[in-house]
């Protein structure tokens, strides 16, 4: 069974400071990136940009309801975000997401183990340890898209 400091390293990774599966993380990816950057579309794809709010939307969510708060995110409101229109709206976003993701991952260090297996907010929604993991997968996902959009981003510019 893994333990709440390993869902939490495997969190810190995806998000922080990790290498291990994607051989990147968020941070690594957008450390560097223009506000320009993050919001130049491709195609029919979401910028790197609202992919990133996307994902800070989902664990600020958590976060409020591991800090004693409601579960008051939902999916339909994911990618409704402000836009960027300046480096120091996209410095916000970026600084809030990596507050809000260390802050999560301390939070899930510090569950008790017999917490993980505890229904999260209603029984619909499994365990806290089944929507840890989907926040870690749902994370890895879109780090690709991101890897992507990135890689797409440099061709053109050459």
């Amino acid at each position: 069974m893994e333990s709440s400091k390993q869902l939490a390293n495997r969190f810190r990774e995806v998000i922080l400071d990790g290498t291990w599966i994607a051989n990147t993380n968020f941070k690594h990816q957008l450390a560097g990136l223009t506000w320009e950057e993050a919001t130049t579309k491709v195609g029919a794809l979401n910028t790197i940009a609202a992919l990133t709010f996307h994902i800070n939307y989902y664990i600020a969510g958590v976060l409020n309801v591991f800090e004693g708060g409601a579960l008051e995110i939902r999916d339909k409101y994911s990618f409704d975000h402000p836009q960027i229109e300046s480096e120091e709206e996209w410095q916000r976003l970026l600084g809030a997401m990596w507050r809000n993701a260390a802050q999560f991952a301390d939070h899930i260090e510090n569950l008790p183990e017999s917490k993980l297996e505890d229904f999260f907010v209603d029984k619909k929604y499994g365990t806290y340890r089944r929507n840890i993991e989907g926040m870690i997968e749902h994370s890895y996902y879109h780090l690709g898209q991101i890897s992507f959009i990135k890689k797409i981003l440099s061709t053109s510019a050459s």
